[in-house]
């Protein structure tokens, strides 16, 4: 699923799922991990997104921000978090009292559905009170979706973020000024155009004249532009339609997240899941870069070094009613365990953690 697909799949999820979340913290599971994600970090690595980040601010001491994304062993993104119905203030908020101690560069603050990221554009090293990019899953826009692919772990440069936030922020400013004035045109904006059209003096009559005639010139040119829009999208549609349409790709069920093109390897967003916790237990004594997947047809494969020989365990999902995770030990005897659920693979943490110490211990 490329990144496009990624993000307006989560869009879809949220009118799903919202009415359900009734804390903070349900929203951070539901909504803000998954967008995490689908950026392409690492949740379940806190070398990589590590919740509760503890920054000391002066003498208050202890004092944390909901997550911290880290390159590098440094802070690149600091995010606060808000329950769904919250509005979204910067007033009197950590997030913008953090930036300035921290070597994050971007701050991002969201409730799960709008996503608002800042940087320090007029003063160095303080956090701007308006953000140069601002996201609403519930009005995605084509061009916000590839700013928003900047922030993506491939595509992650600072330089390159920064060389258009300018542009962004006082873009969205002067389109929120235009909007403004095409909906309820001031006397300023009246006399500018009328001025263009007009010889005489602008008395108070004409003033009130030339602010209704604003008004429905502005209607109109809008009214136009959609309507050339219209005829120019129907001509190209009748062209399509004249060419051999292309087969359609085949829709994923909701749980699937990979299948090859024979059908025989599915792999789940649970097996996806599964695989990122025993991640998450071997990051404490190994680069969790060696433990890599590998699905078949039968299980989905964990392996050290993404070698066959060199297994750390096996995720038997395939049956819908019963789940096994297969731990082995130094003589790569398989042992299958039943779970009831994927956080009993934590119960295996000791298993897991073993056969990739016995493989350091050959290399």
């Amino acid at each position: 699923m490329d990144f496009k697909d990624a993000i307006k799949q989560l869009a879809d999820r949220v009118d799903k799922v919202k009415d359900n979340l009734q804390t903070e913290e349900a929203t951070k599971n539901a909504l803000i991990m998954p967008f995490l994600q689908a950026m392409g970090y690492d949740v379940f690595n806190p070398l990589e997104v590590m919740p509760e980040f503890t920054c000391d601010i002066g003498t208050k001491k202890g004092e944390k921000i909901d997550y911290a994304i880290f390159k590098d062993g440094q802070p690149i993104i600091l995010i606060e978090c808000k329950h769904w119905k919250q509005d979204l203030t910067l007033h009197d908020n950590q997030l913008l009292r953090y930036f300035h101690v921290s070597n994050a560069k971007f701050g991002l603050l969201t409730n799960g559905i709008i996503f608002r990221f800042y940087t320090d554009l007029e003063i160095p090293n303080k956090m701007d009170e308006k953000p140069f990019l601002e996201i609403n899953l519930n009005d995605l826009k084509s061009n916000h979706i590839e700013e928003l692919k900047k922030f993506h772990k491939a595509y992650f440069d600072v330089d390159n973020i920064l060389s258009s936030a300018n542009e962004l922020k006082y873009t969205s400013e002067l389109k929120n000024v235009l909007s403004q004035e095409f909906a309820n045109p001031s006397p300023e904006f009246v006399k500018l155009l009328a001025k263009q059209v007009y010889d005489g003096t602008i008395t108070a009559k004409i003033l009130d004249q030339f602010t209704t005639l604003v008004k429905k010139s502005v209607a109109g040119l809008i009214s136009d532009t959609i309507s050339d829009r219209l005829k120019t999208a129907l001509k190209t549609e009748s062209i399509q339609e004249e060419k051999p349409k292309e087969e359609a790709a085949p829709v994923l069920p909701d749980n699937v997240v990979f299948m090859s093109e024979d059908g025989k390897i599915v792999t789940t967003k649970d097996e996806v899941d599964g695989f990122n916790i025993v991640r998450a237990i071997l990051y404490e004594i190994v680069d969790i870069n060696r433990i890599v997947d590998r699905d078949t047809n039968s299980y989905f494969g964990v392996l050290f070094d993404d070698n066959n020989r060199k297994p750390v365990c096996r995720l038997y999902f395939n049956s819908p009613t019963v789940k096994y995770i297969a731990t082995f030990d130094d003589n790569k005897v398989e042992t299958k365990n039943k779970i009831e659920s994927l956080n009993d693979i934590y119960k295996y943490a000791k298993e897991l953690k073993s056969i990739v110490e016995f493989y350091l211990s050959n290399d």
